[in-house]
């Protein structure tokens, strides 16, 4: 195959990246819209890259070490990437290189001015943008300063931030190749970026321009503030005008230099109105061309606007697809369910697959539509009344929408809609026997679960997994589980409303619910202590536990003295607890009986940390201060005006949160429990599907919907492609924080909690767990790095039940998601710790190691130092 060093910008295409680089390929991408302006040039492509690379063969080395190197050692990368730049500049240009870059000079113009532009392969792709990571160098002037600076962008691919990016992504230094854009100058009057969607909140139909007056190189570098333009509907709604005191302009002899604004032109628009509005247009253009928002650097020049960059923002959010052009609501579902990651396909599809409601994906989240209950009053009211209780973020931030009158349409009100749980919520007797009865039918339905499916394979496995979806949907739709839970949770919420009401208490529940009978998930962190207590009289054993790598190591256990009880304790704490993992509403994620390593630094926090026993005495304490917390608000309320009937209706209402108010983690449980067993099945089918080839490896079945996977199964064949690209999309999902509700404009709305009752800088949030506590902020993010002391306080982004054993070590919890009645929020409270839950970024804006205060009965967090 003949090497071609050079291609012509207009002959470039998106489907050229692996020859010009992401900013070739957008810039012939460019070129040919209709009524959009690229100055002329051409490419130096990949190939000419890789003849300057192979021409030094000691390159090859440093690029090893390079990516053996921690991210974050920030001075070897320095001095490597260094290294590899200087050696890049110095190699000479192979003659027929240097002959091909010279002839296209010849043909676009010897003497003209350039732009040299760095256009990497792994640049301004929708997946990950690489912004400013390479050189540009603007006005080079004259065939012998173009090689030069063609040296130095090939160089630049080995800048100490675009090799760390590289490293932060997981990028193999070798993929990445360099190409090189010579393109003529554009003198510009006016220069800046253009967003065709608003980079903030994300709304695709509000446009802002950011424009400063000579060259572009004075806004990307942040010389100067720049004019803000912000277009909508063809018209500008709102701009903010900037003292622009400085600008860059090309010198006549070549290169760029800093000027000072003539005083009487600095506070001039850079742009008209009407200008802004055209750019804004050209830039819909070029939205709709590339079939995605863009981020776009213009030139203005004798008021004609040239394009000089377009590339994909990265950042914004993606939104569910819908089949009409209406206005949509969605409110997030994995601050629902205290898993916030993106999910894979395969975890979205089962999800969706046995969810009571319909779910909508975008970027590897899932969403409700909301809007029909928004648009008829009854059941707004009924929504907004269950949302806010549960996260008052995701109220106000549907408020917010609702205030907007043109956005959610307003349909007559057809009376009082029940809850939207799925089924309406009647009376029910505080008896625990109706508890037990539920967990027994819940424990029966997937015995016959695991015993019916262990004989079927194939395209028959898939009917029978839709037969179990539709049991699994029956359980938890059972009129008597949906009371059991309602039942609990109103029960709360009353005595929280009457108790204030009556006696000035805030959250007497949270006591009146200490150690509630049939909690799943506290049973499940206290029982992790009993394994503690089971390891802490062998050293030998917690000797070995501290060097544990192998998912294997039960067996290994046996071998030891005291080994075979801690394998023992271990083992029948996997078989009741073994489904449960991080992240557990994603099937895809590995579960402690597939990895039981990961249990393994807890169990041995609880060895350090505790005493024997502690489990036991830690369940009675609880019970013995609910019940004295209990006899305490009867006797005052008796002592009220009508005080025997409002006692009679607190007793019965602590009787029924007694009962009740532990079951409301079971539902979780039995799903998980669920998904274990259908993820069983579906592996052992993804191992014939590997050993077939069908599949390159097993876990290639997680990028695929339930339904491909069913067709794979069926047909004998799998799109690789398909699957490489989820990979990817997954990877970019993964940088993403999901919003708590989002529009069908793109809008991420976040909501805000709107108090003035708490002391200045300090971080708001949502009270779900009584008291307060000050201690040390351990900020985790994966509780497999969990190093816990006693008295720390556990700052992380939402909390699942996976993390309830990290419960009973810590002293309190701060966590940015979660609700009132949210996983987090009900283990606090189990077992005494004061909580704050919703604290928007808090990961960020507490320091690990910081010792902080946190009030969990007014719902705010002090930074003390």
């Amino acid at each position: 195959m003949t090497e071609q060093y050079v291609l012509d910008l207009r002959e470039a295409d998106g489907t050229q990246i692996a020859v010009v680089g992401g900013k070739g390929a957008h810039l012939g991408g460019l070129s040919r819209i209709e009524g959009i302006r690229v100055p002329d040039g051409f490419c130096v492509t990949t190939d000419a890259f890789r003849r300057i690379m192979a021409e030094a063969p000691s390159i090859d080395d440093r690029l090893d070490q390079l990516s053996r190197l921690d991210p974050d050692d920030r001075e070897a990368i320095r001095t490597l990437s260094a290294q590899i730049r200087r050696t890049v500049e110095g190699i000479a240009i192979p003659a027929d290189v240097a002959a091909a870059i010279t002839g296209a000079l010849a043909r676009h113009g010897e003497q003209a001015a350039y732009a040299v532009r760095s256009s990497a392969t792994a640049e301004d792709l929708p997946t990950a943008s690489f912004a400013g990571q390479q050189d540009t160098y603007l006005n080079v002037m004259g065939p012998g300063a173009i090689l030069r600076h063609v040296s130095r962008c090939w160089a630049s691919l080995f800048t100490e931030r675009a090799v760390t990016y590289r490293q932060r992504g997981g990028i193999d230094h070798r993929t990445v190749q360099m190409a090189v854009v010579v393109q003529q100058m554009a003198f510009s009057q006016a220069a800046g970026i253009l967003f065709t969607a608003d980079p903030v909140t994300g709304n695709r139909k509000v446009a802002t321009v950011d424009a400063g007056f000579g060259l572009g190189e004075a806004l990307v570098s942040g010389l100067v503030n720049p004019d803000v333009f912000t277009v909508r509907d063809g018209e500008v709604v709102a701009k903010a005008i900037a003292a622009k005191q400085r600008a860059i302009h090309a010198v006549p002899a070549g290169g760029t230099r800093e000027v000072t604004i003539d005083a009487r032109q600095q506070e001039q628009p850079a742009l008209s109105d009407a200008q802004a509005v055209r750019l804004v247009q050209l830039g819909r253009r070029i939205e709709a061309h590339f079939g995605r928002p863009q981020d776009i650097e213009w030139c203005l020049v004798d008021d004609e606007f040239q394009i000089v960059q377009s590339r994909p923002i990265t950042t914004l959010f993606p939104i569910p697809e819908t089949v009409d052009e209406e206005n949509h609501v969605y409110v997030s579902v994995g601050h629902q369910q205290m898993m916030t990651d993106a999910m894979k396909p395969l975890g979205l599809s089962m999800w969706q697959q046995t969810a009571m409601v319909a779910m909508h994906e975008a970027g590897g989240r899932l969403f409700v539509d909301v809007t029909g209950r928004l648009a008829s009053p009854a059941s707004r009211a009924g929504l907004l009344d269950l949302v806010g209780r549960g996260d008052p973020l995701v109220r106000d931030a549907l408020e917010t929408v609702l205030d907007r009158e043109d956005f959610v349409p307003s349909l007559p009100d057809e009376g009082p809609v029940g809850p939207p749980s799925g089924g309406a919520s009647a009376p029910v007797e505080p008896d625990p026997a109706i508890v037990t009865e539920l967990i027994e039918r819940s424990q029966e339905s997937i015995a016959a679960l695991e015993r019916d499916i262990r004989t079927k394979t194939g395209p028959a496995l898939f009917d029978f997994l839709f037969e179990a979806f539709a049991e699994h949907k029956r359980v938890l739709s059972d009129p008597l589980n949906i009371q059991a839970i309602m039942a609990g949770m109103e029960a709360t919420w009353w005595l929280n409303d009457k108790l204030q009401e009556w006696l000035g208490e805030k959250n007497a529940a949270d006591t009146l619910t200490l150690s509630a009978p049939d909690n799943i998930t506290s049973e499940m962190g206290l029982a992790l202590l009993d394994v503690a207590d089971v390891i802490r009289p062998h050293p030998e054993v917690v000797e070995f536990l501290e060097g544990v790598e192998d998912e294997g190591f039960l067996d290994e256990l046996a071998k030891l003295a005291g080994g075979a009880e801690a394998r023992d304790a271990m083992e029948a704490y996997l078989d009741r607890y073994g489904m449960r993992c991080v992240a557990e509403i994603d099937i895809s994620r590995p579960r402690w009986r597939e990895r039981p390593t990961s249990l393994v630094p807890v169990i041995l926090d609880n060895v350090r940390n505790f005493e024997p026993g502690v489990a036991e005495r830690r369940f009675e304490q609880g019970r013995q201060k609910a019940r004295e917390k209990e006899q305490e608000v009867l006797s005052r309320l008796r002592d009220l005006p009508d005080g025997d009937r409002k006692a009679d209706d607190t007793k019965r209402m602590i009787d029924q949160v007694r009962a009740f108010v532990g079951y409301r983690e079971y539902p979780k449980y039995d799903i998980v429990s669920r998904y274990f067993v259908y993820k069983q099945a579906l592996m052992a089918e993804a191992e014939r599907l590997a050993q077939a080839g069908v599949l390159e490896a097993k876990e290639d079945i997680f990028y695929l919907t339930f339904h491909e996977l069913h067709d794979v199964v069926r047909s004998q064949r799998a799109d690789h492609r398909l699957i490489q690209q989820r990979m990817d999309a997954f990877r970019s999902y993964q940088a993403l924080t999901p919003p708590r509700v989002l529009t069908s404009d793109g809008e991420a709305v976040t909501g805000a909690y709107r108090r003035d009752d708490v002391p200045a800088g300090a971080l708001i949030g949502l009270p779900v767990s009584a008291g307060t506590i000050e201690g040390r902020a351990r900020v985790i993010l994966d509780m497999a790095d969990a190093d816990l002391e006693a008295g720390d306080i556990l700052v992380t982004t939402f909390t699942d039940p996976s993390w309830s054993p990290l419960f009973v070590a810590v002293a309190g919890l701060v966590t940015e998601v979660g609700g009132l009645m949210t996983h987090g929020a009900v283990i606090a409270r189990e077992y005494g710790l004061p909580a704050v839950v919703g604290v928007d970024q808090a990961t960020r804006l507490i320091r690990d190691g910081q010792r902080i205060r946190v009030h969990g009965t007014d719902g705010y967090i002090e930074i003390l130092s």
